[in-house]
């Protein structure tokens, strides 16, 4: 995750926050104050605006330094921890809500539900969110995703519950559902493209790529006259240590 470093300030400005009804979804599924709350990966803060809300005592693990310090800035309530969530050792009590945002396919995924459910007390909360960017217009949606293709048809995009299905699969945690949010976000050009190049596929391209694709998606957004409308689902996974 710490490639998102090089990128913390655009990050912060790009980035859509989340819906508020999260924190009240959280906290109905959990049932009461949590007595701590960790959250996994916090980058600069997106997800933890929502966590802060639950009035608890929140500790923050962000492995990128830069990422960290824009986060301390923001949430110096917080205590936030510069490490991965596999060197993170969990109070001998454990937590009782663990949370992470956009970041749990950055984790070991032959380890991670298992590590998360040894982190929490019995009958503790995992909560997992993130957005799923797809386009309002289906013929701009095939125009970008034709674009994207053609840059590099080795890209794959994960399906937008696929933290619920890792989560069920791995059988650590039960009473395990989802919650979608779904908002139209209109963005300008510059704005769009802007946000695109936060994204972690992005990021790991070559640079020759990367401005290729920002050239070739910018073409497009003027052809569409100058803007696109996101179609921005937002999935909540919540499960139960038994």
């Amino acid at each position: 995750m710490k490639i998102f470093g090089s990128v913390a300030d655009r990050y912060e400005t790009a980035r859509p926050g989340y819906p508020p009804e999260l924190a009240d979804a959280i906290a109905d599924y959990h049932g009461s104050t949590p007595s701590r709350v960790v959250e996994i990966g916090a980058g600069t803060g997106k997800g933890t605006e929502v966590l802060i809300t639950l009035a608890a005592p929140l500790t923050c693990i962000e492995p990128d330094p830069r990422m960290a310090a824009r986060l301390t800035d923001k949430f110096p309530q917080a205590h936030v921890l510069i490490g991965t969530f596999e060197q993170w050792r969990p109070p001998p009590d454990g937590v009782a809500l663990l949370a992470c945002a956009m970041a749990w396919h950055w984790l070991d995924p032959a380890t991670r539900n298992t590590k998360a459910r040894a982190a929490l007390t019995a009958g503790g909360t995992l909560a997992l969110f993130g957005h799923h960017y797809g386009y309002a217009d289906p013929d701009q949606a095939a125009a970008i995703y034709a674009t994207l293709d053609a840059l590099d048809p080795t890209a794959k995009e994960r399906p937008a519950d696929w933290m619920y299905h890792d989560v069920m699969a791995a059988g650590e945690f039960t009473d395990v559902h989802v919650e979608r949010f779904r908002r139209r976000l209109p963005l300008t050009r510059d704005e769009y493209l802007v946000l695109v190049s936060t994204f972690g596929p992005f990021l790991v391209r070559p640079p020759e790529l990367q401005h290729q694709g920002l050239d070739a998606l910018g073409r497009l957004v003027d052809d569409f006259g100058g803007a696109v409308t996101l179609d921005l689902l937002t999935t909540l996974t919540l499960a139960r240590a038994a």
